[in-house]
């Protein structure tokens, strides 16, 4: 994926400043900064979320494989298919485990068969590690899961549709250590086949999970480099005032 001068207004307001960022193939990319920075504002631009805010727009340009995603031909809905989202708090649908993971399969008739079907949903649960603890009980609701199994759910009906990008809002902010360490670990391989980009305030988690990051704020797309990098020689002292704690 690919911004240039991506800006986002609500109402009068510009809360994001002309970012211009690539999200490179099969690469887990971090967002950082302090809360209000506009890294989740960002985020959300990649898969047109910001469409669902009254009074929110983006001016600018962002392509997805050199396609111009705010394009009024576009179809969002199968925009959304491609570039997936996994919220800050878990949010499985109010159906079984089962139906929760074939539910976008069938929306985009990506099954021709109940044995098709059944195989999405099984190679879904099984990427995103959750497999083994729910296969005897698909028919039981997802709600009824722990914490960091519904967020692991989510990524599994994400994965699912077969996306490019997944995007992760603080993915585990809701989750006990445990959990946070089980989708940190799902994230790494995941990465392997697909796209990630993940915002976090957790600096530690960026750190582990993500190839690359980029700090953002005020609105601001400060600097973005190699997660090492970033983390040990900044070129932009806003960036070590955050990472050192100076602010944030």
């Amino acid at each position: 994926m690919q911004a240039r001068d991506a800006r986002v207004f609500y109402g009068d307001k510009e809360a994001l400043h002309g970012v211009n960022l690539d999200v490179y193939e099969k690469e887990v990319l971090a967002f950082i900064g302090p809360s209000g920075c506009g890294k989740s504002t960002f985020l959300r631009c990649l898969n047109r979320m910001n469409d669902t805010i009254d009074g929110c727009r983006v001016t600018g340009k962002i392509e997805l494989d050199g396609e111009d995603i705010y394009d009024r031909s576009l179809d969002v809905v199968l925009l959304r298919a491609r570039v997936g989202m996994v919220f800050q708090k878990p949010n499985p649908f109010p159906k079984s485990i089962y139906e929760n993971i074939a539910y976008g399969p069938r929306l985009h008739g990506l099954a021709a068969s109940k044995s098709e079907l059944n195989d999405i949903v099984e190679s879904s649960l099984r990427r995103a590690g959750l497999w083994e603890e729910v296969k005897d009980r698909l028919d039981q609701p997802g709600t009824g899961l722990s914490g960091g199994q519904q967020q692991r759910l989510c990524i599994a009906r994400a994965v699912a549709v077969s996306p490019e990008v997944i995007l992760m809002d603080e993915p585990c902010s809701a989750l006990d250590p445990i959990a946070t360490a089980k989708v940190e670990q799902l994230i790494t391989e995941l990465a392997s086949n697909y796209t990630i980009v993940i915002v976090t305030h957790n600096m530690q988690q960026a750190a582990r999970v993500s190839s690359r990051t980029a700090f953002f704020h005020l609105g601001d797309l400060v600097e973005v480099g190699k997660t090492e990098v970033i983390f040990t020689s900044p070129k932009d002292t806003r960036t070590e005032d955050y990472i050192t704690g100076r602010f944030g």
